[in-house]
């Protein structure tokens, strides 16, 4: 069992510690299948919030999409930059909450996000991807349902995630993965949902 000091998940050195002791049980070393297929349609303008190690966004900037990973942990924003070389300025450290695009975004990917904040946060998340996104963009990605009281990662049920983001979002996709990581395994569903 590892013992850590840093106890809240909103707090940057929660994450810091975490990152400098290379305990990150959610980071897949890649990219997921699922975005690679995705990113087959296209490039857009991208958001990556939470990025952690950034793997995504070395990938979807290899493929020419306009794109930018934040964190708001320094650990995590060094690691995000050693892990995608060239790509190391699009790793950006910066508040989610206070952050603002250079320019219109056209898709916000989640992965691991939204579970990695406590339960209580999940409505200023839901507005603050509804502030960013103009109508028909998307918010894309990996959606972690479970009803374990203790986190991170914070699961969702189906309802609530509903309950959260249909006034501002329709969902056009909701497939299973067939890739999961040992952490998110059989309780994950990659998602499309489209801002009304």
């Amino acid at each position: 069992m590892v013992d850590f000091a840093q106890r809240d998940p909103m707090s940057p050195a929660f994450w810091d510690e975490r990152f400098e002791r290379r305990f990150t049980p959610w980071d897949r070393g890649g990219v997921p299948q699922a975005l690679r297929d995705f990113a087959a349609s296209g490039p857009l303008t991208t958001l990556i919030p939470g990025c952690g190690s950034a793997y995504e966004l070395a990938f979807l900037a290899d493929a020419g999409w306009d794109a930018v990973a934040i964190d708001f942990s320094p650990a995590a924003v060094a690691a995000g930059k050693a892990a995608v070389g060239a790509h190391a300025a699009r790793v950006v450290e910066a508040d989610f909450f206070a952050w603002q695009p250079e320019s219109p975004l056209q898709l916000i990917y989640e992965r691991a996000f939204l579970c990695a904040l406590p339960r209580a946060m999940r409505p200023q998340v839901a507005a603050r991807w509804a502030a960013l996104l103009a109508p028909g963009a998307l918010l894309a990605g990996y959606f972690f349902f479970d009803d374990a009281p203790k986190g991170p990662p914070f699961g969702i049920t189906r309802a609530e995630l509903e309950a959260l983001l249909e006034a501002d979002f329709e969902c056009i996709a909701d497939d299973a993965v067939s890739d999961s990581i040992p952490v998110f395994e059989g309780k994950e569903r990659w998602m499309i949902w489209r801002r009304r």
